[in-house]
């Protein structure tokens, strides 16, 4: 039962109990969380600690772009982040109002260091490069934190998931791999009573989805008994990085996804029918709904 953070080592050292293995995703794909984390916690707090008041329609219009309805879907806080400013700044609106709007250097040079793209990462690159911006962006990361403590509750997982965990769990070593806070991940599985399906929860704190995948898998499975299910363009690339198929959840229609899943899409992967034909299928299918260009730019 996963009830507690695991250590990197830890999740390094799971020895295989079946002979297939499938990473699963959170947020988005497992809970229908996507959207009122960032409407209702990212983007005020980022409005906030940035000043983007005087263009907050952009600003939003940007922010859940990036992080809920483009090929960016689900990335790290830190890169969302400035992505967003990139784009507000693009925006001739802007210039036309006269905002002067903030670079963030100091986060870019952080998102650059190659340290974890955590708070705990922040804090140990401020401790090398401090700077007031950077304690400024911390205070802005561990608002958003607090927002969704406060905010988000009380969200079920999606229809079909329960039953696809339950299968899982009886032929695969399911383990969470996430960009979420760990704290956040068990707290939300444990509230809807779902820990117990999965050998372990691995968060922000371990790294990144393809580092999860990679300490979990490495030397342990064979590829085509690797299965990661995400709704976003970067699970699918963490899938990738170790040779993984990938079943996606498609933004907007997760209901169907995951009864597809439970009802044809995981029997095929235990059968070995799964690489190929079937799965370029549904990978073509979620990229059509995942564009890289915003609607402003249309």
């Amino acid at each position: 039962m996963a009830t507690a953070a695991i250590t990197a080592q830890e999740l390094t050292s799971l020895v295989p109990q079946h002979e297939f293995f499938v990473g699963i995703d959170s947020d988005g794909c497992v809970f229908d969380s996507m959207e009122i984390k960032h409407k209702e916690c990212f983007c005020p707090q980022i409005i906030k600690y940035w000043d983007l008041q005087p263009i907050s329609k952009y600003a939003r219009e940007a922010v859940e772009f990036v992080n809920l309805y483009s090929k960016w879907r689900g990335i790290n806080r830190w890169p969302a982040l400035t992505m967003a400013l990139d784009l507000v700044c693009e925006r001739p609106e802007i210039a036309r109002r006269g905002c002067k709007l903030p670079r963030a250097q100091k986060v870019r040079d952080f998102i650059a260091s190659g340290k974890p793209l955590s708070n705990d990462g922040l804090n140990a690159y401020r401790a090398e490069h401090p700077d007031p911006e950077l304690d400024h962006a911390l205070n802005w990361s561990k608002a958003v934190n607090n927002a969704v403590a406060d905010i988000v509750h009380n969200l079920p997982p999606f229809p079909f998931v329960r039953e696809s965990l339950e299968l899982i769990q009886k032929k695969a070593d399911a383990v969470v791999v996430s960009a979420t806070p760990t704290e956040a991940l068990i707290s939300e599985w444990e509230e809807n009573k779902i820990d117990r399906h999965v050998r372990a929860i691995a968060g922000q704190e371990l790294g990144t989805k393809k580092q999860h995948l990679k300490m979990t898998t490495s030397g342990k499975y064979s590829p085509q008994r690797v299965l990661m299910i995400g709704d976003a363009p970067g699970d699918l690339e963490a899938a990738r990085s170790v040779n993984a198929l990938f079943f996606p959840i498609n933004p907007g229609h997760e209901d169907q996804s995951w009864e597809r899943f439970a009802k044809e899409a995981f029997n095929k992967f235990l059968a070995g029918e799964y690489a190929g034909a079937y799965e370029a299928a549904l990978i073509a299918e979620f990229d059509a709904l995942l564009p890289s260009t915003p609607p402003w730019k249309r």
